[in-house]
């Protein structure tokens, strides 16, 4: 549990709390959300105690273990392996190992007597908190993590010192997530991980046993994690007893009701002023004309939380007409000059008013598809054909380098104009994305994230593209801006392609999905959840012929239809039962390897004549069983979970 009573900071004359209480219980999931610069990362730095508030405390348990994953890392990182650093994720292990073989050394030569029973009970506390803490476990732990954050075998031997920044957070992320902390700060964990690696850290959360805080702008995680919401907004801090779902409904019903509530308010005012106003020169009304101020000194005034919605409406201009097929990829194959093959002779057909997410790990290709497809790079064989009449437009990841911080709005979107039409427009165009005459003389470096991706927008715009290509557009944006240009792809006629690691922004624009992975692409015929579900038996060895689509369930209709359901339930439950029994096994097997660790550890505690060095040995032994069994574990753990989700799909 952690209280937080009265407690204030201030920058300068930015009030980011102002005399706020709020607890957070014993294994809550809290998701924390709020502008942009509100204070959520401050609330962090103030639980760890990093930032002195400047009123009021924050009450935490004694010997409370936190992980704590900032936003921001430092540039330098040391140069150890990347198998090593995030394996050495509590340090406490390291001194507890020391102590472990300083004991050991002098029970096996010059202990006796009292000193011994000493030396025995210490080695025995110890062996038990070097267990608690995961000290047999670590390493495998560690390459689980690595592993599910989309990082290779081969990459565990390298520096982490070698690795791009990106990279490097997702290290600093598998580092935390294994440490076993109590509580658990994560400060925009998903801000470099693509789809996969979302959605492994969705299952590894789901697992968490303490508390767990997290700050984002991840809608996905929000939802599937969090049953709790701490809005931080304008130095306040409400709490809101459900997901993000709830939290938005409910945000919206306080505030509607809070805006009646000040209605009458402003009403019984105004009333009283003019009750006052009217009689307070009358002698025999000069006592009620009291009685009505002190009324009106003691009407509390009623605070709207600021309005979170996007402030600035995305109009994209309409695509210009174009044939039915917007590209085409024949044969493509592609390397970069230091030799790295990302493509082997890949086909893909866009059609025009499709939108189309590509998705895979860090490096499989999805941003040199997008610069194939516009013509930024050169495939080394093969072809890449636009449609008739096909414009393209193209929105890097990397797009705030294109607006220097001293340039102006109106300059950065008339460099694009290529005639004197389209110079004519810049205005018009600029006001579609909600930029007034008053704002164009706005530079680049007083821009909101949210105005940034509205410039990038109009300076694409000012020449209409029918052929939308998006690299991580939702990079530095909020929420609110998230949901705004979600909902103007929705509604552009035109075709987009898009990368993007925000699972909840894929969901709600794409209605195809194309997977990268091992140098081809594979093309799904639907949004992101059917591809989930077809992945997902796919990667449990079906055939083609026998998939049934959840909306094809949905949808019934026919004898065909239920009896190939019936079959694919009686399928599912022999592979559940298989499923099952492979887990019963396995678990067996751990549940008698641990009894044999505990003996073991029980016999260095309370044997004098023990051999410490065989014994060590034996422990050794066990704990690499151990970490063969756990990954055996896991793996059929998530077969049986993609077994239950494809269960859940065909009945519902």
């Amino acid at each position: 549990m952690i209280d937080f009573k009265n407690i204030s900071k201030h920058y300068s004359e930015q009030i980011i709390f102002n005399n706020e209480s709020f607890r957070i219980n014993a294994g809550e999931r809290v998701g924390i959300v709020g502008p942009n610069g509100c204070g959520k990362s401050t609330l962090f730095e103030i639980i760890t105690g990093n930032i002195e508030p400047d009123g009021g405390q924050v009450i935490l348990p004694k010997d409370l273990r936190i992980g704590y994953l900032r936003q921001h890392l430092p540039d330098e990182f040391p140069g150890r392996k990347l198998i090593e650093f995030v394996a050495d994720a509590v340090p406490e292990l390291a001194q507890i190992g020391e102590r472990l073989h300083a004991l050991e050394h002098r029970m096996e030569t010059d202990a006796a007597g009292d000193e011994l029973e000493r030396a025995l009970k210490e080695h025995g506390e110890l062996q038990s908190r070097f267990e608690q803490l995961g000290g047999y476990t670590l390493r495998s732990d560690a390459a689980a993590a690595l592993s599910g954050l989309g990082f290779s075998e081969d990459d565990f031997g390298r520096t982490v010192a070698e690795f791009s920044g990106g990279w490097r957070m997702r290290a600093s992320l598998a580092r935390v997530l294994i440490s076993r902390p109590d509580i658990l700060l994560l400060d925009e964990p998903s801000n470099y991980l693509d789809v996969p690696a979302v959605e492994w850290l969705y299952r590894f959360l789901n697992g968490f046993k303490g508390t767990l805080l997290l700050v984002s702008h991840d809608r996905y995680l929000l939802q599937k994690l969090c049953t709790v919401t701490l809005e931080v907004n304008n130095g306040m801090i409400t709490r809101y007893p459900g997901d993000y779902d709830y939290y938005r409904r409910e945000r919206e019903y306080r505030r509607k009701t809070l805006e009646a509530a000040r209605l009458n308010q402003e009403k019984k005012r105004e009333h009283l002023r003019q009750n006052i106003n009217r009689f307070k020169a009358k002698a025999t009304k000069a006592a009620q004309a009291k009685s009505w101020q002190k009324q009106l000194d003691r009407l509390d005034e009623i605070i709207l939380p600021d309005d979170l919605k996007f402030s600035g409406k995305i109009r994209i201009p309409d695509a210009p007409p174009c044939g039915a097929e917007a590209a085409r990829f024949d044969e493509v194959s592609f390397s970069y000059p230091d030799g790295h093959k990302v493509f082997m002779n890949i086909d893909l057909q866009i059609n025009s008013g499709e939108k189309t997410a590509f998705i895979g790990y860090n490096g499989a290709g999805k941003t040199t598809l997008l610069k194939l497809l516009t013509g930024r790079l050169k495939p080394d064989s093969g072809k890449v054909v636009l449609g008739h009449n096909i414009v393209t437009g193209y929105q890097a990841q990397e797009f705030a380098d294109i607006l220097p911080d001293d340039r102006s709005v109106y300059n950065i979107v008339r460099e694009m104009a290529g005639n004197a039409e389209q110079l004519a427009a810049v205005p018009a165009v600029l006001g579609s994305f909600g930029f007034s005459a008053g704002n164009m003389d706005k530079t680049c470096g007083v821009l909101s994230g949210g105005e940034k991706i509205r410039l990038c927008f109009a300076r694409i715009f000012i020449n209409p593209p029918n052929l939308l290509n998006l690299d991580e557009p939702t990079s530095h944006l909020d929420i609110a801006a998230r949901e705004a240009l979600q909902e103007a792809l929705a509604q552009y006629k035109g075709t987009v392609c898009l990368v993007s690691h925000d699972i909840e922004f894929v969901r709600r624009t794409a209605d195809i999905i194309v997977a990268v992975r091992g140098r081809g692409i594979r093309k799904y015929f639907g949004d992101y959840d059917y591809y989930l579900e077809k992945s997902a038996r796919e990667r449990l060895g079906e055939k083609e012929e026998n998939i049934i689509t959840a909306a094809s369930v949905k949808d019934g209709g026919g004898r065909e239809r239920r009896r190939e359901r019936a079959l694919r339930r009686q399928e599912l439950a022999a592979a559940r039962r298989k499923a099952e029994l492979a887990l019963k096994k396995v678990e067996e097997r751990i549940e008698k390897l641990e009894f044999e660790r505990a003996e073991t550890v029980e016999l260095l505690a309370g044997d004098r004549n023990v051999d410490f060095a065989s014994v060590n040995r034996r422990l050794a032994e066990l704990q690499s069983e151990l970490d063969r069994c756990t990954a055996e574990w896991e793996k059929a753990m998530e077969n049986f979970d993609e077994i239950m989700e494809l269960n859940a799909a065909i009945n519902a």
